[in-house]
């Protein structure tokens, strides 16, 4: 671990006008040690992973020193947090380094969340501790394995330093993350709130270049920049709802622009289905359950787009059509997502006009019942897989009985599957086609709240094996593994988790 510190910078956003963020280093920690590099996502950047584990690339990962090339600065914002308006968020806590272009071609921010107060810490400490932070690594590196839009942990140290919460004081850390972009809806919010018509036109120009270049050749290219940015977010939300994922703070602020997964907090993946589960302590009315993050999507949209109407077009009444218009086509790209998605989940290749409707019916039978929504998926999968010889070590029966046990009542599940197979006999796709498309949209391991609660303790005392051995099995999560198959089960009654706050 010799290599000299080297990040191949190439920052675009520290070059836009001043009002779009404070320039400010991140605030130095005590004694920061290494948790974890994550090394494939460093090689794809153009960074040498092994550079990030030398003394350079552990002061740099803990904001001490800021390296050759880097131009911090903390990002500012508005947003709805939980519909409520704050007309100034920020970057609170974190600090962007600046921006690689990876060998993918692809631009990344390199972003340092926990990394000290800044101009919008708003009486915070601008600090995590441990649980937050590798919360968040687990998790989002789980999503990118589930091939989800995500962003990204690169590295997370340790900072030495105590930060004091409700608990008491816990150990600090910093996570250094990834992502296409930090740009929020929240972003344009706050310059429109300002009234600040250069500043709009400004960052939607720059977004459309780094994100959405071909809304350059379409006239308006504005209304094009909110048409495709929500059918991103559509397809995003699909996808998380397809693995049972509930985000838990769906705020403006937390909705980025890229299409990306960002701000991880009270989020987790559904044990048992039910469409109004909730994961945040404190929404209290379930703003944000997982059936209700496709309204959640849009009206974040609408605020995105009423942000543009000083841009759109210069008469406001035509330019709030235009928006309402495109904001209205988010529910029927949103469904055509969602349905082509849980169809694969069941093995039905090419929607028919009924499908729709056998698959709010099936969501439902598992909502009556109390199955867990990753197992029966997991197991319906196996049962295709024996039903149609291709596993000739699993039986058929044995599956059935799997799925049965699932079900409070198991003659309902009795009474669903000839249904299943008879729109199975009606595909015409090849039985192999229909396997690996079922394999790969059902995910046999998911980070289960309780197993990343026991992972996050045991760090808490010391102990980094169970943050190793998860990471690792959920980097594979459509493949068989035997020797971690109590990571398939739910938790048992007296391991669920009651509580899921932020805790950053």
């Amino acid at each position: 671990m010799t290599a000299r510190l080297k990040i191949p910078f190439d920052n675009s956003f520290a070059q836009l006008p001043d009002q779009f963020y404070t320039r400010q280093d991140p605030v130095p920690v005590t004694a920061p040690r290494l948790i974890k590099v994550n090394e494939d996502l460093a090689t794809l950047m153009g960074i040498d992973p092994d550079s990030l584990k030398t003394e350079d690339g552990v002061q740099m990962l803990a904001g001490n020193n800021v390296p050759d090339g880097a131009s911090p600065l903390a990002m500012v914002y508005a947003g709805h947090q939980f519909g409520g308006w704050s007309p100034r968020l920020g970057d609170g806590r974190a600090i962007l380094l600046g921006e690689t272009v990876g060998i993918d071609g692809v631009r990344r921010d390199i972003h340092l969340k926990g990394s000290g107060r800044t101009p919008y810490s708003r009486g915070g400490d601008g600090r995590a501790w441990l649980g937050p932070v590798l919360r968040e690594y687990i998790i989002s590196e789980a999503m990118a394995a589930l091939d989800i839009p995500t962003t990204r942990a690169l590295a997370a140290v340790e900072t030495g330093n105590k930060v004091l919460r409700e608990e008491g004081p816990l150990p600090g850390a910093i996570i250094t993350r990834v992502a296409q972009s930090h740009i929020r809806v929240g972003t344009f919010q706050y310059h429109y709130s300002r009234g600040d018509k250069d500043a709009l036109r400004t960052l939607a120009n720059y977004v459309i270049d780094r994100h959405y270049p071909e809304a350059k050749q379409a006239h308006p290219p504005y209304r094009t920049l909110i048409e495709m940015v929500m059918d991103r977010q559509a397809r995003l939300i699909a996808k998380w709802m397809q693995v049972g994922f509930i985000h838990g703070v769906m705020n403006t602020d937390n909705m980025s622009v890229a299409g990306e997964t960002i701000d991880f907090g009270p989020c987790a993946f559904m044990d048992t289905y039910h469409p109004g589960t909730v994961f945040s302590s404190i929404d209290h009315a379930g703003r944000y359950a997982w059936a209700k993050q496709p309204g959640i999507a849009q009206w974040n949209l609408s605020q995105f787009a009423q942000s543009l109407l000083p841009i759109l077009h210069e008469e406001a009444q035509i330019a709030v059509g235009i928006g309402q218009e495109t904001i209205d086509e988010f529910q029927d790209i949103f469904s055509n997502y969602y349905f082509e998605g849980f169809g694969k989940k069941l093995g039905l290749i090419t929607l028919q006009p009924g499908d729709p409707d056998f698959i709010g019916d099936t969501l439902k039978l598992l909502s009556d019942n109390e199955v867990d929504f990753t197992l029966f998926f997991r197991h319906l999968t196996g049962f295709a897989r024996s039903n149609l010889g291709q596993d000739q070590g699993t039986q058929e029966q044995n599956y059935k009985q799997k799925l049965q046990k699932l079900f409070k009542d198991p003659e309902a599940f009795n009474n669903w599957l000839p249904q299943w197979q008879s729109r199975q006999n009606q595909e015409k796709a090849p039985p192999e086609e229909r396997l690996e498309t079922m394999r790969t949209s059902n995910p046999i391991f998911i980070p289960r709240n309780h197993q990343v609660e026991a992972m996050i303790q045991a760090a808490v005392a010391g102990d980094y094996g169970p943050f190793e051995r998860l990471h690792s099995i959920l980097s594979a999560p459509f493949n068989e593994q035997p020797d971690n198959a109590r990571y398939e089960q739910p938790p048992k009654p007296e391991e669920i988790v009651h509580a899921t706050f932020c805790g950053t």
